[in-house]
Formats: structure tokens, sequence, C-alpha cells
């Protein structure tokens, strides 16, 4: 038999147990506001807007990557649905960026780079994440998988120096210069361009104060030099005239030659300290310099390694600049550590790059929630960390789930779900048990999905039965209920295979 006649026989427009990959998984896209949730999601949700920090350990397959599209998903429905109570949505799932940047403005071989990770450059890279999104939406050009940031509905991107306050427009500038990566383009002339939108362009660009002051030279030799060009007596007042237009342009080269000086020192000093942030030292150069001096003299820039508040001050002031948005929080949610390419699923590369992030003060800051859906592995590695460890990182106050669990049951409701969404919405309700003959029971479908443990198991576990039954039954037969022989054969099959994968000894 065919597993397409198979399929149309149950009015089922897809495989339900196809897909092995949430994230191209266009089942999971109807699925995504069903009630057929893993347990705890609840409880690493929280309350949307009030962020807070959960932490989470699970298998390959154990539904981390759904869990974080599903908390993403909520995110952008509470959002449409709470204008005055918005959550920007930052979404740490890809670190190859954050570790080439290492690597590259470190000059260190990869290994050396992964074990020098601090917390500040997780902070960096949240930031530059976060400002981005934020930017996007003050100028346009959004590109993102979840819900587009939005603006109030008074405020308009072109109106922005009336809708915030003096301050939060030098504080976005600030954040600006130092963390926001455009998607193409230059990242001065975006934010050339956002500064006209703050209002901020009473400063004389830097370019700017020197020509001026090449100007004043050139306009000094020229009167200086003008007797003798023109073949004329010398006259005093030509002569005080262009001395004191040199020493006009001596102080002002002096001048601007120090404020310079004292601009680059501090743009080597900030790109020096944020290795995770792709921006070069001309860079921030020029856009600090578009900013006043004493402006810039009350902001904490990153300087040096030992000012470790400096980042939670700007993190502060990035949630303040949003509350005037109408934005309570940023959750962040991290996901896919095993997946860089410097990373490969090593456990103690896994634990090199994300053992910094477990410190308390960070993880329990005001309107900041961060996710951690983590490989397993770590979970063997944090029991046998010290009591130190614990202390600093005090997982008793982060909603940890020890293990993501998946009980046959869940997983039969899980399933069923899934055949509900391959088939028309007109069609009559259908339960996984309906694919079977009347010698299968629902405990003995259960009790094989729960040896499978975890939905891409249970899945595969589906899609071989299906497979294997139509191997066996012939087109003109007109078998469609799948006998219990076909199911017990293939749950041994696969049982062996699952043991097999959690013993290290075969491939997924």
């Amino acid at each position: 038999m065919n597993v397409e006649t198979f399929l149309a026989h149950y009015q089922l427009t897809q495989n339900p147990f196809g897909a092995e990959e949430a994230r191209h998984d266009p089942v999971f896209e109807r699925l995504v506001d069903a009630t057929a949730n893993h347990p705890d999601f609840a409880k690493l949700l929280g309350r949307v807007d009030q962020p807070g920090t959960a932490v989470a350990f699970g298998e390959k397959g154990s539904g981390k990557t759904a869990i974080r599209l599903m908390i993403g998903r909520r995110i952008d429905e509470h959002n449409r649905d709470n204008a005055k109570r918005r959550v920007l949505l930052v979404a740490c799932d890809d670190f190859n960026p954050f570790l080439d940047n290492l690597v590259r403005n470190r000059r260190r071989t990869p290994d050396e780079a992964l074990a020098d990770v601090r917390l500040a450059d997780h902070q960096d890279n949240i930031h530059a994440l976060a400002v981005s999104r934020l930017i996007d939406a003050l100028l346009g050009g959004q590109r993102d998988e979840h819900e587009p940031v939005r603006l109030p509905e008074n405020v308009h991107p072109r109106n922005l120096s009336r809708a915030l306050s003096h301050q939060s427009r030098v504080d976005l500038a600030v954040l600006a210069a130092l963390y926001d990566q455009p998607h193409t383009g230059s990242a001065t002339n975006r934010f050339a361009k956002l500064r006209h939108r703050l209002g901020l362009r009473w400063r004389v660009p830097m370019g700017w104060r020197v020509k001026l002051a090449l100007l004043l030279t050139v306009l000094a030799l020229a009167v200086g030099a003008s007797p003798w060009v023109v073949d004329l007596e010398p006259v005093s007042r030509v002569y005080a005239l262009a001395g004191a237009l040199g020493v006009l342009a001596v102080l002002a080269w002096l001048w601007w030659g120090v404020k310079w000086a004292r601009l680059w020192s501090l743009a080597r000093r900030v790109r020096r300290e944020m290795p995770a942030v792709k921006r070069s030292a001309s860079e921030l150069r020029q856009m600090l310099g578009d900013l006043r001096t004493v402006h810039l003299a009350r902001q904490p820039l990153p300087v040096d390694e030992a000012a470790g508040e400096a980042r939670y001050q700007l993190t502060r002031r990035l949630l303040d600049v949003l509350a005037e948005l109408d934005h309570v929080g940023i959750t962040v949610l991290v996901d896919r550590l095993d997946e860089p390419t410097l990373v490969s699923g090593d456990a103690e590369k896994m634990k090199a790059l994300i053992w910094p992030v477990f410190d308390n003060k960070f993880l329990q800051q005001e309107r900041l929630g961060v996710k951690l859906l983590l490989p397993i592995e770590l979970r063997h590695l944090l029991h046998r960390e010290s009591a130190a460890f614990f202390q600093e990182a005090r997982l008793d106050k982060q909603s940890l789930v020890d293990r993501l669990t998946w009980s046959g049951a869940i997983l039969y409701d899980l399933c069923s779900a899934r055949l509900r969404a391959c088939r028309p919405e007109q069609a009559d309700p259908i339960s996984l048990l309906d694919l079977f003959d009347q010698y299968v029971t629902r405990d003995l479908v259960v009790d094989a999905l729960d040896q499978m443990h975890q939905p891409r198991d249970a899945f595969k576990f589906l899609y071989s039965v299906i497979q294997e039954h139509c191997r066996m039954s012939p087109e003109d037969a007109g078998g469609f209920k799948i006998p219990r022989l076909t199911l017990e054969s293939v749950r041994k099959a696969q049982s062996q295979r699952v043991q097999e994968l959690y013993r290290g000894f075969g491939p997924a």
C-alpha cells in the first residue's frame, strides 16, 4: 500500500509524524497554541508581563526548541493583546556570530576564546540583539521570525524627539553606538539617521571640527603671505591679523587634537572590552564623537573589565527606554547551545560557554527574564559542581526543571493532536487509537509511547509503524487498520534503538 493512500483514507493532508525538527515542522506551526504541552511549560513560561528566569535540561528531541518557539508565540500573542505592557523578545539561539567575534577580536584560538568567555560577553551579546531589534523598529527593516517590535500608537518613528525624554534619547543613542548591528549597510550611517530622528543634531561632527581647524590654518597662511603675493609693502595690521589667525589655528589644532586623542583612546578601550560585538574602534570613535562630551561623561561605558557594574547600568537604561515605549521588560530565550561550529556537541565546551551565565545577580535582574533550555549533558556536569557554585547561581530561585520528561499518556495526547491538525477543520474528531485494529488497546499504545521517552522518538516510532504497515499491506486489500503484530514488532526495534542512543552506542 502506498503511504499517501493510507493517509488519504483518514483525511490526513500530510504525514503527522514525518518532521523531526520543530523549526521546520509545518504541523507544529498549527499546534503551537494547542493544550498538549509539556507539564512544566507553565513553569518555564511564568507570567509573560513579568519576565522571570527559568532553567531546563533535556535530551535531544525532548522538545526544547518546541518549548522555545511556543514561549515566543505566547509573547507575540501577549504583545498583540496588551499594547501597554509589551515584552521585548530576544532569541539567543545562534551562537556562531558571538563565538566568531570572540575568536577574531581576541586573536586567540577557538579553544582559548571559549575558555575565556565571560558573563560580560553574554551581556554584550544580549544588548546587541535587543538594541538591534529596537533600532529596527525605529528605522524600519525588521527581519525576525517573531512578531516585529511595535511602537505605541501615539509614537511615530519621525517624532521620537517628542515621544522620549531627553535622557532616554541620549541613552538610546549611546546604546546604538555601542551595540546596534544592522542587517545590511553601514552602522555609522544608521546611527546618523537615528541621531536625526532623536533630535540630537546640535553636535558638530568630529570630521567637520578637523576641517574647521584646517581651514583656519590655510586662511592664516594665505593672509600672512598676501603682501608678497600681490607685491605690497608689509602692513602691520595684516601681520597682526595673520598672527591672530595663526594663533587661533594652533589653539584649534591643539584643542581638537587633545579631544581627538581622548576620543580615540576611549573608543579603543571600549572596543577592547567588548570583543563579543562586531564594532571597530573607528566606528566607535565616529559615533561617540557625534555626541556631546558632557553626556558621554555620565554614561556607564564599559572601558575596563573591573567595571562590571557598567553592563547592569546599561541594561537598566535600555529597560527605561523601553518603558517609555510601553514595554515592561525583556525575555531572553537561550537554545541550541550544542550546535555552534566551535562547540559541536562537546559537553565541556558547552559548559565553558554557558557557565558564566549562572550568576544570581544577572539572572535575578528586575524586568529581565532569561529562559535557559540546555542539553542534558550539562545537567550531569552541573551535579558535580561545588557548593560555592550553587551558592552563587542560586538555582533554587531560577524555576529549575531538572529534566524534561514525557509520559506515554502525554505523548499519546500530543500525537492525537497532531493527527487532528492534519485533517480538514470540518472533519470528525480522531484519536491515535483510531489508526489501529480492535486488538490494540489505548494502554498498549500508551505503553509503547512511554518507552520512546520523548516527542522526537515517539514521532519516529509512529512514522515507522505506518511505513511498516503500508509495506506489509496490499493496495487492494483495504487494510487501513494497523494490526497489533506490526505495532509490537516496530516497538521492539525502536525501543532497542532508543536504548542504544542513551548508552551512546547508536546515532539519534
